[in-house]
């Protein structure tokens, strides 16, 4: 395990690093030297027609994020949010039919998301992370193991979300707020490609990277 990719440990600036020059530094582990074999299998997967076409677009989605590109990597600057860009990529793909997966705690934002989407020309299919209203006791679930203790509490069922959105075709699936552990169920169980919208931070008003901007003060006790 000791030369395990660590690339989040890399001690090199980014203009320096193997993955973005030839004969750029490395530190032990680094996947761009080490992993050749990973590299072609992932060019292999290339080969695949509609692989090769989705990655081609989400690069051009991803330079179309900036503007001024023309002045410079120095000037350039963000131009687009994330819902825009989910509805460009869409687009881009000749996407018709999408899924739409939400918690039900972010229902009042679904609405608004779907009806956006509509508004854009999208056939919109969304499912609620309750439906199918399935006891928490069938996954095993004990009374005092419940948000709300002695009630009738439905289970979130993001793999009944995903089997849904299979049944009904989706062609790409955008998740709103689903809780640590149901989104990776959902990921495991749709058969259309996927995107994160937004994800779950009760505390954070869904933006958890505002634990990490104050590791070094607020949030210190994680540490």
């Amino acid at each position: 395990m000791e030369n395990s990719p660590r690339c989040a440990r890399c001690p090199f600036e980014m203009s320096q690093r193997l993955c973005k020059i030839e004969n750029g530094k490395a530190p032990d582990g680094c996947p761009t030297q080490d992993k050749p074999h990973c590299i072609e299998q992932s060019l292999q997967a290339y080969q695949d027609a509609e692989t090769c076409e989705f990655a081609r677009q989400a690069s051009l989605q991803e330079s179309a994020g900036y503007g001024d590109r023309h002045l410079g990597y120095a000037r350039i600057h963000p131009i687009r949010s994330r819902i825009q860009e989910t509805i460009e990529f869409a687009g881009r793909m000749n996407y018709r039919r999408l899924g739409l997966a939400f918690c039900v705690g972010l229902r009042n934002e679904a609405r608004i998301v779907e009806k956006l989407m509509a508004d854009h020309g999208f056939d919109m299919i969304s499912v609620v992370c309750k439906a199918g209203r399935i006891p928490k006791e069938a996954i095993g679930i004990r009374e005092e193991e419940k948000v709300a203790p002695n009630t009738l509490e439905s289970m979130c069922n993001p793999v009944l979300q995903a089997m849904i959105l299979n049944d009904e075709k989706t062609q790409f699936n955008i998740l709103l707020g689903l809780c640590v552990g149901h989104d990776s169920l959902f990921f495991k169980y749709a058969q259309a490609p996927c995107t994160v919208l937004a994800v779950k931070d009760r505390l954070l008003g869904h933006n958890p990277l505002a634990a990490v901007y104050t590791l070094d003060s607020y949030y210190r006790a994680l540490k």
